[in-house]
């Protein structure tokens, strides 16, 4: 039980350096290139803090586990949205850009249609997985074409508060990527710790897999997004959820079937609706009023506490 606990206290440690270090590199890495901390937070930032679940999902693919690299896909996003963005919002009420509800969310709920589409009947081939990373590559484009576009008035709003660049721009670029390191050392550490702190407490494996298990794949974006929300960078906390649930589907789970086409028997329809729900349940939070308040926080918190007991159960 000491080593659990030692293992759970550095992994918690990296985590918090590692958010910091990526969210001030980040921030600004963004000033210097003038693209705004939004666009940093859709990419960069959210596909840095998915490492683990690209690791995980396409090695599991590799070995044939689908259930496991579909699985991860699936439970990560259910937690980014229930727990994570919950959690934030607790913390410190979240502004929402108009272009995330024009553009970013409703790409998510769409990409989530279309994901549960092609998971429905428990198998995603290539061909599949080709279309899922084509929509990333647009995507990708579209986000960096967008950004260019922008006022300067807007970006200068957006970028007020962030720190100015540094003197030697490569010192930003090495504090982002020191970042994404401690990020992914930290999450194993942490998820080490932890798993067998709850085997010995006697949990179940089926719990541990739930819980334990979907939350350590999350913790880089769980660090980076309650880190961003406590220094206000609201842009980059919700960036990154919303950008992360899209590289999960287009390019985690795209990359996944193009490695080795996907059979899955354990992810249940019921995951999948969940995912979805809790996709379309983004829209109004954020709409009321370009915020996500503490009481819709709470409510995303509830939903995901739920969610598990329900799972558990089946």
């Amino acid at each position: 039980m000491g080593d659990a606990l030692l293992w759970i206290v550095l992994g918690l440690g990296g985590l918090y350096l590692g958010a910091e270090g990526l969210v001030r590199g980040s921030a600004a890495l963004a000033l210097r290139l003038g693209v705004s901390p939004l666009v940093i937070g859709l990419t960069i930032v959210a596909w840095g803090t998915s490492s683990p679940e690209i690791v995980v999902s396409v090695q599991a693919a590799l070995r044939g586990s689908a259930d496991v690299a579909v699985g991860n896909v699936v439970g990560s996003n259910i937690c980014n949205i229930a727990l994570i963005l919950g959690l934030a919002s607790v913390l410190q009420p979240l502004r929402v850009q108009a272009r995330l509800l024009r553009l970013d969310v409703p790409l998510l709920i769409g990409v989530s249609l279309l994901s549960g589409g092609l998971l429905w009947d428990g198998r995603l081939g290539w061909q599949g997985g080709v279309l899922l990373l084509g929509l990333l590559g647009c995507y990708t484009g579209l986000n960096f074409y967008l950004s260019r576009k922008e006022s300067p008035e807007l970006l200068q709003e957006g970028t007020a508060t962030l720190p100015h660049p540094l003197r030697h721009p490569w010192i930003e670029g090495a504090i982002v990527v020191l970042g994404l390191g401690l990020l992914v050392v930290g999450g194993h550490w942490f998820l080490e710790g932890a798993v067998t702190l709850a085997r010995w407490l006697g949990l179940s494996e089926a719990f541990i897999g739930l819980s334990v298990v979907a939350v350590g794949t999350s913790l880089p974006e769980l660090a980076t997004s309650v880190v961003a929300a406590l220094r206000r960078e609201a842009d980059i906390a919700v960036g990154n959820v919303v950008g992360s649930n899209l590289f999960n589907l287009l390019a985690i789970l795209g990359l996944s079937a193009v490695v080795r086409p996907l059979q899955t028997t354990d992810v249940q329809h019921l995951d999948l609706l969940v995912m979805n729900a809790l996709t379309w349940v983004l829209l109004p939070l954020m709409w009321s009023g370009h915020r996500i308040h503490r009481g819709e926080g709470l409510l995303l918190l509830g939903l995901y506490g739920a969610y598990l007991l329900g799972r558990a159960a089946l």
